[in-house]
């Protein structure tokens, strides 16, 4: 048996909303860290947040304290707070963060680079 599609069906698949999924906006430069593993952090995130079922927006920032990047830090004052903000720590320390904000180490992930930006409770 064989399936034949019009190009009718075709283009009213292609018009099909898409399911909604995550995404994870990118900033500043993975240093020290090679394409597979820059590969394999972006999926392990995606995959994070699917599990968590947070299909919105976030964004994930490649941080190296030894070139640190001002901008970075005024970047994430401009970042809505009700969207999740990740840290790739590339060098030794993580970007510093005024004080009632906090970054939490995602233990789950084999590197131990990887931090969620989290409130302080008061």
């Amino acid at each position: 048996m064989q399936l034949c599609f019009s190009p009718t069906m075709k283009l009213l698949d292609l018009l099909k909303p898409k399911p909604p999924q995550p995404t994870i906006d990118s900033y500043g430069e993975p240093n020290n860290v090679n394409p597979q593993e820059v590969q394999l952090i972006m999926e392990w995130l995606f995959a994070s947040l699917l599990h968590a079922e947070y299909l919105g927006k976030s964004h994930l920032i490649w941080y190296n304290s030894d070139y640190p990047d001002p901008s970075l830090e005024k970047l994430i004052k401009k970042i809505h707070r009700d969207e999740p903000i990740f840290l790739y720590r590339c060098g030794n320390i993580a970007l510093p963060l005024p004080q009632e904000h906090y970054w939490r180490m995602m233990s789950e992930h084999p590197s131990m680079r990887v931090y969620q930006l989290e409130t302080k409770d008061e």
